[in-house]
């Protein structure tokens, strides 16, 4: 999952706010129509991948030419994995997105991977990613003539993580504001770099876009470091898939599902491909090469004493980026402890303040361990590799699905031609990135693997000692209190009968209601 704003319509709440229902108990809104659903996959997407990524996809493509078909392929294969998505969206109508379509389709273990490896690794990585980034671009400019302290960017990394873990804990409402004002630096960032961009094009500024020199390579040309340009490139698209996790949410989801990917897939194109455009009318390759923080180069070079306005303008986007990246992990914890597959203590919420607070700590706290490495561009091939296999399996559920349920209503049916089409492309990236990068790749595989004794002690395994039972009842008792959190209910149309006394405790009403022994801020 990218980075990036998360936004939703609607409530003044946020995304998050739950409505009471006539039981009294919690329900999520379903209020995202066909402009916040743009909203969320642009927003989505756009982070901080476009101000990381063109150095990687570059380095590894070897031409600028080259690297702009990168950039063009990606956003194509991205719109049709995102149609692919569609279909399995309003055919298996739950939140979750993958995970839940996973589980459905291949059973339990394939969805229990999917889940372990997104909690362990892919939400842990992105964050990391992009607080490294958010690092980079404040301290560049402190550091002019050499790169910055390894030990300075993990520092601040970590602080900007803390911070925006308590924040998210402390405030729904808190944490939108945050969102909400920080995407104006991210579109004030890209806007400011297309502008210059054409401005620049027009002076007859675009040695590098001629095709004689922009297909000068520096390197000789490799299949396995193309492969390994795409997973850079897929990062700064990751994300395309997140509208699936609240499908739940919709308005009309079979008409507006499509209709935001048909938006929002060629705009974020457009802006990508502009914006790399931009970054060789100011720079050349080895320049592009040598800056671990592109935008500010750019802005050195063309904006003089306003150069300022970039590293503070993609500090401001990436800001906003660790905050919505730490907004939206609980989704997948909710789906996950609903189906059993999670302890359901990282799925419970703040009592009056309607926060995932033990999802938000746990998600920190992988997350600092992450930043043991301040390499940038092996956290996004390990995170790129992992993430791209398990959009693979997803897309091959729609064909078995397909096989196995010919007659089930689906409501979106695509052409089985953009499957095959997504599935070729998937089996050329994951062997040659295997191929060019087998450590980083096998320790993604192995973190996976390891997912497989936990599924069947902790999930499959039906008769536990009672003194498992006994300590895990402790544990999340324990987490309840510290937390001051419960469980949320997540069928609230379902008469809440035949439970102990202590169950019904547990699923009180989060956020109170009149009769609540909490009361309302």
């Amino acid at each position: 999952m990218e980075d990036g704003a998360r936004h939703r319509g609607g409530s003044e709440k946020g995304s998050d706010s739950p409505e009471k229902t006539e039981e009294g108990g919690v329900a999520l809104k379903k209020e995202i129509g066909l402009m916040s659903a743009c909203g969320i996959i642009v927003g989505n997407i756009i982070g901080s991948g476009i101000f990381v990524s063109p150095k990687g996809v570059l380095e590894n493509a070897g031409s600028v030419g080259l690297a702009l078909i990168v950039w063009i392929a990606t956003g194509l294969i991205t719109a049709v994995g995102a149609l692919c998505y569609a279909e399995l969206g309003v055919t298996i109508p739950k939140s979750g997105g993958d995970y839940s379509y996973v589980k459905d389709i291949f059973g339990g273990l394939a969805g229990f991977l999917r889940l372990w490896i997104a909690v362990l690794v892919i939400y842990p990585t992105n964050q990391a990613v992009i607080a490294l980034t958010f690092s980079n671009y404040v301290l560049q400019p402190l550091f002019p003539t050499c790169l910055p302290p390894e030990a300075g960017l993990r520092l601040l990394a970590g602080v900007c993580l803390l911070l925006l873990t308590w924040v998210n804990c402390a405030s729904v409402r808190w944490a939108t504001r945050v969102q909400d004002i920080f995407t104006a630096g991210k579109l004030l960032a890209l806007g400011l770099i297309i502008v210059m961009g054409v401005v620049q094009i027009c002076k007859g500024e675009y040695f590098w876009l001629e095709p004689k020199h922009a297909f000068e390579f520096f390197q000789t040309p490799d299949v396995g470091l193309v492969a390994l340009s795409f997973l850079q490139g897929s990062f700064a698209y990751g994300g395309w898939n997140f509208l699936n996790y609240v499908t739940e949410e919709l308005v009309d989801p079979y008409k507006n599902l499509p209709r935001a990917i048909f938006i929002s897939i060629p705009l974020v194109t457009f802006v990508y491909v502009f914006a790399n455009v931009a970054y060789v009318t100011a720079m050349s390759p080895q320049e592009l090469l040598a800056s671990n923080a592109v935008a500010v180069t750019f802005g050195e070079k063309l904006l003089g004493v306003m150069a300022w306005i970039m590293p503070i303008s993609v500090a401001l986007s990436t800001f906003g980026g660790v905050n919505g990246s730490l907004f939206t992990s609980s989704r997948l914890f909710f789906a996950g402890a609903r189906e059993g597959h999670l302890p359901s203590v990282l799925a419970m919420i703040h009592v009056r303040r309607c926060t995932p607070i033990p999802a938000l700590l746990f998600t920190c706290l992988s997350t600092l361990l992450m930043l043991v490495t301040s390499d940038i561009y092996t956290l996004i091939n390990y995170v790129g590799f992992i993430n791209y296999l398990f959009y693979g399996v997803t897309v091959a559920g729609q064909v078995v699905l397909r096989w196995r349920e010919p007659h089930r209503h689906r409501p979106i049916k695509v052409s089985l031609f953009f499957p095959i089409i997504y599935l070729l492309f998937w089996a050329f990236l994951l062997v040659f990135s295997l191929w060019s990068e087998p450590v980083v790749c096998g320790i993604g595989l192995a973190i996976m693997l390891t997912g497989v004794p936990v599924y069947y002690l902790g999930v499959h395994w039906q008769n536990k000692p009672p003194a498992f039972h006994t300590f895990i009842e402790v544990v999340t008792r324990l987490g309840q209190k510290l937390c001051v959190v419960v469980y949320p209910e997540m069928d609230s149309g379902k008469p809440k009968t035949n439970l102990s006394k202590e169950t019904k405790e547990q699923l009180e009403p989060m956020c109170g209601t009149e009769d609540s022994k909490y009361p309302q801020n």
